[in-house]
């Protein structure tokens, strides 16, 4: 009796030394308490959750963006990433602009969240290996828990790239905008190992080669993937402070500073324009919904075409796009007329497609047999010329639109996404003339004044009038999961 009344002490003492143990590491683990209790960082999670392997985020100064790239790069090493397969004896690089950069940011935030249980050792460049925060550090080595050990080494801008050559790794993770070169040569380091990028950054520099490559995603890499993070977003951060901080900047510095968006003197032209308002997932569109298709013709230059659906409350979608340049006419009536199958769109009795487009192709062709109207017409799309094509009325249309959250386009339309996010005044109030063939056929479009897709009362069964409610319910839920995206 008293040896097993003694037994069952050692036990409960045990157990306590466990839960003991337990609330010291948590006290002691940031990594632990990171985006855990009340406060959620929503887009720091759907960073993490992300499957693409060339993820950035663009955020302002104390959005929270640093600190998602410093815990992915320790759950990588540690082998406990919640979101992905995780390996052993992982090998990663974080890159600064400079040593001082690093010491002061990315290695800090790093050494933030590695428990002093999970380094088995630290090499320094310079400094004393007691005190890792106040030198620079060579590389860290990692206790992975599959029981192998991962290493996490620092490289600096500064070395150029000729200094990072020649390994093979699991993940780079750039703090902030590095030179292309280097991210070029980052790229082939993980490519042996399929192995992934990630940056934070505050765009300082206007419009640089991570606008064209990651933001714009000009070469329409599947697996870019990049989002906007701003102080609104970081739970942690005081609403006054924000607020007084936020009236004491010019427009132009709060767009990076806080919001993280790219910039330059002359501005964007559609700066309504929100990805996580503005660009929704492709659902099955009712067939009242169909409202026209709008072509710019093109032959060198890219021919652009989108098809449209208006719902009932005259929300107008972008709901497919033709987007390709170099080829003939009938090239282009063949592949709109296979995607309007594909989407099930409606037709004419004659069986032709209806479409507006640029009352230019009314003219004869250089060979002056036919008019583009008339080849398209021969291969079954009936085109309308009698467009409006006036610049800054179509523009404001467009930013009205915008503005009032009337405007949605489904994610597959990724040239119409691309050329409204690289819109740009120019010189004298005039919108750079570049890559603007999608935004020509919204532009066709919008000026026609679509409206709201509507059943005669006396042709509303109970049945459409309930199906019009469900498809009111799951627009609004769509649109409401947007913020918490993980990303196309």
């Amino acid at each position: 009796m008293r040896k097993r009344i003694s037994d069952e002490l050692e036990l409960m003492a045990k157990i306590l030394d466990v839960e003991s143990e337990q609330r010291r590491r948590y006290r002691n683990s940031a990594l632990t308490r990171y985006n855990t209790g009340d406060k959620i960082h929503e887009k720091q999670l759907a960073f993490h959750r992300c499957q693409k392997r060339n993820r950035w985020v663009f955020g302002g100064n104390r959005s929270g963006k640093t600190e998602c790239g410093a815990v992915e790069a320790v759950w990588w090493a540690r082998g406990i990433h919640p979101y992905r397969r995780n390996r052993e004896n992982v090998s990663g690089w974080v890159v600064s602009l400079s040593y001082e950069v690093q010491r002061d940011v990315a290695q800090a935030k790093i050494l933030h969240y590695l428990d002093p249980d999970w380094i088995d050792e630290i090499v320094m460049s310079s400094g004393r290996r007691e005190s890792p925060e106040l030198g620079i550090i060579d590389y860290i080595a990692v206790k992975n828990v599959f029981g192998g050990t991962s290493r996490i080494s620092f490289k600096s801008c500064d070395q150029g790239r000729e200094k990072f050559q020649g390994a093979s790794l699991d993940f780079v993770w750039f703090d902030e905008e590095p030179p292309y070169d280097i991210y070029c040569e980052c790229r082939m380091r993980v490519l042996d190992r399929k192995g992934e990028i990630w940056g934070t950054m505050t765009p300082l520099k206007g419009l640089t080669w991570v606008y064209d490559e990651i933001y714009l995603n000009a070469p329409s890499d599947p697996e870019v993937w990049h989002e906007h993070m701003e102080w609104a977003d970081n739970p942690y951060l005081d609403a006054g402070e924000v607020a007084a901080l936020s009236a004491s900047m010019d427009e132009q510095t709060l767009a990076s500073r806080r919001y993280g968006k790219f910039s330059e003197a002359e501005g964007a032209v559609y700066r309504e324009f929100d990805a996580s308002v503005h660009v929704t997932e492709p659902f099955d569109v009712p067939p009242e919904w169909q409202d026209n298709i709008s072509i710019d013709p093109g032959l060198r230059n890219p021919l652009a075409c989108l098809f449209f659906a208006v719902d009932y409350d005259g929300t107008v979608y972008v709901v497919a796009e033709w987007y390709e340049a170099g080829r003939e006419i009938g090239y282009h009536s063949e592949k709109i007329c296979e995607l309007a199958d594909k989407l099930g769109w409606k037709r004419r009795r004659d069986g032709r497609l209806e479409a507006l487009i640029d009352s230019a192709a009314n003219q004869r062709t250089l060979s002056g047999a036919k008019s583009v109207s008339e080849l398209f017409f021969e291969k079954g799309i009936a085109v309308d010329a009698r467009v409006n094509k006036e610049l800054f009325g179509g523009i404001a249309r467009v930013k009205e639109y915008l503005a009032e959250g009337r405007l949605k386009i489904f994610s597959c339309c990724v040239n119409l996404i691309r050329e409204i996010k690289s819109y740009w005044w120019g010189k004298g109030d005039v919108p750079i003339k570049k890559d603007d063939h999608a935004l020509d056929a919204l532009r066709y479009y919008l000026m026609t004044r679509p409206q709201a897709a509507k059943l005669p009362k006396a042709e509303q069964t109970i049945v459409q009038k309930d199906k019009q409610r469900l498809l009111r319910a799951r627009k609004n839920g769509i649109l409401s999961a947007r913020a918490g995206k993980t990303g196309v």
